[in-house]
């Protein structure tokens, strides 16, 4: 079993005018750019955000992704007040989340949340691509 470990200078930061399938909002750059560059070599566009609270500005001037991939454990605002706001607001709250963390009992807290789905870390790649293809189609086709 292969897990995700890549690191990239690039931030992976894009514009909130522009739509995108997959927003990874996870506080280690290395595991949020790595899961980026697996996901954009399989198709699919990402941005990514550092937090909840950058990722609700994010959101909040107007983007739109298919899926939120969200680690529970970060600074400034955590994944749990950042579900828990996600879920107030109606024009955010249908989109999907799962949830990515290394923490116990995490089948349980994706049910507290109401999260689509859980992922352990270490990310199992195949895992991840699955999980993402169940929420989202490929905006691209990978070469």
């Amino acid at each position: 079993m292969s897990t995700l470990a890549c690191q990239s200078a690039d931030s992976g930061t894009t514009s909130a005018t522009q739509d995108v399938d997959v927003l990874v909002v996870e506080d280690d750059p290395a595991t949020a750019q790595g899961i980026r560059l697996l996901l954009e070599a399989d198709g699919y566009s990402v941005a990514t955000r550092g937090n909840g609270q950058d990722a609700l500005d994010y959101l909040g001037a107007g983007a739109r992704p298919g899926l939120i991939l969200l680690d529970l454990t970060m600074p400034v605002l955590d994944g749990w007040k950042f579900r828990v706001r996600q879920r107030r607001m109606p024009e955010l709250a249908g989109i999907p989340v799962v949830l990515v963390a290394g923490s116990d009992r995490l089948e349980e807290k994706a049910r507290a949340l109401d999260a689509a789905g859980w992922l352990e870390k270490p990310i199992e790649p195949s895992r991840l691509l699955a999980l993402v293809a169940r929420h989202v189609s490929p905006r691209y086709v990978a070469l």
